[in-house]
């Protein structure tokens, strides 16, 4: 059974001015966030971008040294205390002479609306290693067994950082089903992944951060779309020459032209023009493929260019613009 009171509150999380310094170093600059109730929001962003220092800050682990966390409108430990928050941190340790079974079953008792440790393994697809000493799991058998420990308090949100590290493409896959499961009852998800795919396919919005600041926040669809053009992949057959670069240079729209081997690569604004030329002007060009730009290509377009030391908000607020722009655009 659901908290009853998650009904009428619509903010799972709020982060008003969050800041973290630690000695000389910033880690999180000045963010606010508001994650509503039934979101699934990633976050991403390179090493040292804040994200775990934003979720310990979230989650009442580490003191602001200035700003605001809440979650459900109180204090982070309130919400925990009272089950409607569930945990999956990259350092979270379980007692190694323990069971799996057993391991769910201490946190339960804790708890006051707990999910059965049946169905907490389960949901966690940790049933078939229930029995097996925490010391004897593999990492991405231990991935599964925190997901166990994070649910089954039945939470209203479920807070994950880098939850598929250490997980194989199937466990990662098999991971992300279970996740479904629990998000498609309406409950909040937040996760920080260093897995662009996981980002793009399983979130309703993506919060990307750089050098402790936010850069972009909006749908996957948003977030790509800050890179404009598409790529043209195609095979040739004739002498690459310096002539043949600034054709290609030349084609509407083109922003890019690179070669390797006999495989072309063109990065236009207009590539329906680009391609028309292309293929009138070299009729042994094959194997064409024409895509949009992915997460990848959104990823290092908005991080790559941290904020400077000198103006701390003005990289930030650029890239973050670019986002409403797109936004704005979208909705025209």
């Amino acid at each position: 059974m659901r908290h009853a009171e998650v009904v009428n509150q619509t903010t799972a999380i709020q982060l008003t001015g969050l800041r973290k310094r630690f000695g000389s170093l910033i880690a999180v600059d000045g963010i606010d966030i508001t994650v509503n109730t039934g979101e699934v929001v990633a976050l991403l962003g390179p090493n040292g971008a804040g994200k775990s220092t934003t979720i310990d800050l979230a989650l009442g682990l580490a003191h602001p040294t200035a700003g605001t966390a809440t979650l459900f409108g109180a204090d982070p430990r309130e919400a925990i205390t009272a089950g409607r928050v569930g945990a999956m941190l990259q350092g979270g340790a379980l007692l190694a002479e323990m069971t799996v079974s057993q391991a769910v079953a201490l946190v339960a008792s804790v708890h006051k609306h707990p999910l059965s440790v049946a169905e907490a393994l389960e949901r966690a697809r940790c049933s078939e290693i229930a029995k097996q000493k925490v010391s004897k799991l593999s990492g991405g058998q231990m991935q599964r067994a925190r997901f166990a420990v994070a649910v089954v308090s039945n939470p209203d949100l479920l807070i994950l950082d880098e939850p598929t590290a250490a997980m194989d493409v199937e466990a990662r896959r098999v991971f992300w089903q279970s996740m479904q499961e629990f998000t498609d009852e309406g409950r909040t998800v937040v996760f920080a992944t260093h897995y662009l795919d996981e980002a793009d396919t399983y979130a309703d919005r993506i919060i990307m951060l750089s050098a402790g600041q936010i850069v972009a926040d909006g749908t996957p669809a948003e977030v790509k779309s800050v890179v404009s053009g598409r790529r043209i992949r195609a095979g040739f057959d004739f002498e690459w020459t310096a002539e043949i670069a600034s054709e290609l240079q030349s084609l509407p729209g083109v922003t890019s032209v690179e070669h390797r081997g006999e495989q072309l690569t063109i990065v236009s604004d207009d590539s329906d023009a680009a391609l028309r030329a292309l293929l009138s002007n070299h009729a042994d060009v094959h194997d064409v493929e024409v895509t949009a730009h992915n997460m990848d290509d959104a990823f290092l377009a908005l991080t790559q260019a941290a904020p400077s030391e000198e103006s701390p908000g003005v990289g930030a607020q650029t890239r973050t613009g670019a986002i409403a722009l797109a936004q704005n655009g979208a909705r025209k």
